[in-house]
């Protein structure tokens, strides 16, 4: 799979999942824009891969801010003549009991996990329209398509990015832009390193395959959305979750 001559969008890309699929990108031949909040690490991982003789560069992002999108828009566009892939890696959460969570816990989820996910996506929807071509990838998670136990909001907002996933998918299929979905089960990111070890052997446990993802692995299926043998794959959404949950 090459992805020479293309431009892709990484939200979260300083670190975890985002960080690796942006790898995976440049690796493949991307040009890679890595777009995060923590300007620090992402400047990191940008200099990283431009160290490896790959195409990077980082861009600051608040997705949960209007007028900071836009300013990211306008500069994705300065730096290149167009971004051809979006994935929306981004994304938060906390293990809590429903009845502990305060209304300012369920708007950073709901900010973050939906609206930013809803903000990023729209912000480059109109190249790709008159282009009549263009990938956009959404990181969800399996608690949005059954549920986890203590994420009962942050379970809302990632079946909302899968629904949102499927409309979307449906209006932008006349103009051969595809939207499809990622749910990643349990992974090895920085946040999981802040779950108490218990709780991450637990996972570990019930997952069939008996450890957690790798965010590499996750990487892998955002690039398979955003390339050639997907084509005519859309509104869809896959769990890589080491067989934990199998949802129809």
């Amino acid at each position: 799979m090459t992805f020479k001559g293309k431009t892709a969008v990484v939200t979260g890309a300083a670190s975890g999942i985002g960080r690796a699929t942006a790898e995976a990108f440049a690796r493949a031949g991307a040009y890679v824009l890595l777009a995060d909040i923590n300007a620090q690490a992402g400047e990191a991982a940008a200099a990283a891969l431009r160290g490896e003789g790959y195409g990077a560069d980082f861009l600051l992002v608040d997705i949960t801010d209007a007028q900071s999108v836009e300013a990211f828009r306008k500069a994705a566009l300065e730096k290149r003549p167009q971004v051809d892939i979006v994935a929306n890696v981004a994304g938060w959460g906390r293990t809590e009991p429903f009845v502990e969570n305060k209304p300012e816990f369920w708007k950073k989820l709901i900010d973050l996990n939906f609206l930013g996910t809803v903000m990023i996506s729209r912000a480059f929807l109109e190249g790709m329209m008159e282009r009549r071509s263009g990938r956009i990838i959404t990181v969800a998670s399996d608690a949005g398509r059954v549920g986890s136990l203590g994420e009962t909001v942050y379970s809302g907002t990632k079946g909302g990015v899968i629904a949102f996933t499927k409309a979307l998918a449906r209006e932008m299929a006349r103009y051969d832009i595809t939207v499809n979905c990622v749910c990643p089960g349990p992974t090895d990111t920085p946040l999981m390193a802040a779950v108490p070890d218990k709780i991450r052997e637990a996972f570990a446990r019930v997952t069939p395959m008996r450890r957690l993802a790798r965010p590499s692995e996750i990487g892998d299926a955002i690039l398979f959305f955003a390339g050639p043998q997907s084509q005519f794959v859309t509104g869809q959404v896959l769990s890589v979750s080491g067989g934990l949950t199998m949802a129809g």
